[in-house]
């Protein structure tokens, strides 16, 4: 299935990546040797989610976010 639009969702349904779309750059998602498959929004939104800040407590001010 072709990536169609920014912001679909896909899952691989070998090790369980997820992704988001965020460009749209042609072909399909390949993970695991297989296709990704197509998660639906509601779906995906149910599970709540998030991503480490990485510059908050940044000491160094470098984005590293390891304080040194």
């Amino acid at each position: 299935m072709a990536v169609e639009k920014i912001g679909e969702k896909y899952r691989c349904n070998i090790c369980g990546n997820e992704v988001t779309v965020t460009k749209i750059g042609g072909g399909t998602l390949v993970c695991c040797g297989e296709d990704m498959e197509k998660i639906d929004t509601e779906q995906y939104s149910s599970t709540p989610r998030s991503l480490p800040d990485t510059n908050e407590g940044d000491e160094a001010g470098d984005g590293g976010g390891n304080g040194g």
